[in-house]
């Protein structure tokens, strides 16, 4: 199993470049740790996570990083040109010598981003999985031409050309048809960070009866902070969760309001919501080292992870580096 950041770059202090170096330097730190991955995330019309120009952001690391892997948590496709995605893409791998990974998604619960891109929720997904697959074709071939209910091109061929033979490709999903289209092509899946182990155990599962393949094609971020206590890790945490918590409920609630409906809104149980704190807690990692070693050995066991993207839960930069410092000391090397 690989370990891996997931990269949201938080506002906290209503400082957007400090966000975003903060953000980067988590990345630097991680990587100095020997963290193989780093995934970057997409969001719009936020002065939260201040993350809309996500190849834009990966470009960036690209620069200051020689490792790490860089990959998109994932670029919401619905909402961009396919073809100037792929160019994109194709620079980048070049850029990072071939370190990196493509992540996917129709985009969650944020109405605003439908509106703004004109694409209607109902079309997001299809709109989505339409495009990779022409990205896919312009990444690799020459005079491609295609015919889609929404992108067409005719004997287009894109330059430069992928360092890499194929680039990492992920859905990030929980809709059924999804999990298939991922599946059918050998692409990976991505699991949000507030989705419970049965939830992720249900999608492993309906991917692996199409596609029988390896641990590498599936990877799972999760909130994250170990420190010497429970209760100092959880201290710590708690400002994050309930500042998540409340944000997303908000959205759950705007959501309903316009008829809209997403797979990050359900319900686990038809009593507790995904974004109570109490559920937010329990499906992340955090807690002292024993606690934290015994969480992730869970998740390798019921999953066969590839990768284990954390994401740091403390609103203090200094205490994420110590945090992840005492992850690469006290918990990599037993799980």
């Amino acid at each position: 199993m690989k370990t891996g950041l997931f990269c949201n770059y938080e506002n906290y202090h209503s400082d957007a470049r400090r966000a975003i170096l903060e953000q980067v330097a988590l990345v630097k730190h991680a990587e100095s740790l020997g963290f193989e991955e780093a995934w970057v995330t997409e969001h719009h019309f936020s002065d939260f996570s201040v993350s809309p120009s996500i190849l834009v952001l990966i470009a960036h690391l690209a620069g200051v990083t020689k490792t790490i892997r860089l990959g998109s948590a994932a670029v919401l496709l619905a909402f961009h040109d396919p073809i100037l995605v792929a160019e994109d893409i194709t620079t980048l791998d070049n850029l990072c010598n071939g370190r990196l990974a493509i992540g996917i998604a129709k985009g969650g619960p944020f109405p605003e981003q439908n509106k703004h891109f004109n694409t209607p929720m109902s079309e997001s997904r299809a709109k989505t999985l339409e495009a990779i697959m022409l990205i896919h074709k312009l990444l690799y071939h020459t005079d491609v031409s295609f015919l889609g209910k929404y992108y067409q091109c005719d004997s287009v061929s894109i330059y430069p050309k992928p360092l890499q033979k194929q680039i990492p490709v992920y859905v990030a999903t929980s809709d059924e048809e999804a999990i298939g289209f991922a599946a059918l092509n050998s692409f990976g899946l991505m699991g949000g960070a507030p989705f419970t182990l049965d939830r992720l155990k249900s999608n492993v599962t309906k991917y692996r009866a199409i596609n029988s393949s390896g641990s590498d094609k599936f990877m799972v971020s999760r909130f994250f902070f170990v420190a010497r206590t429970y209760d100092e890790a959880v201290s710590e945490a708690l400002p994050f969760i309930r500042t998540f918590s409340q944000r997303m409920k908000g959205l759950n609630a705007k959501a309903q309001k316009h008829g809209n409906s997403s797979q990050h809104l359900e319900q686990n149980d038809g009593q507790k919501s995904t974004f109570d704190e109490d559920q937010l807690l329990e499906n992340s990692i955090i807690g002292d080292v024993v606690t934290c070693r015994n969480k992730i050995k869970r998740f390798q066991d019921e999953l066969n992870l590839g990768t284990l993207a954390l994401k740091p839960a403390s609103l203090n930069l200094q205490k994420n580096f110590e945090s992840l410092t005492l992850y690469n000391q006290e918990v990599q090397g037993y799980v």
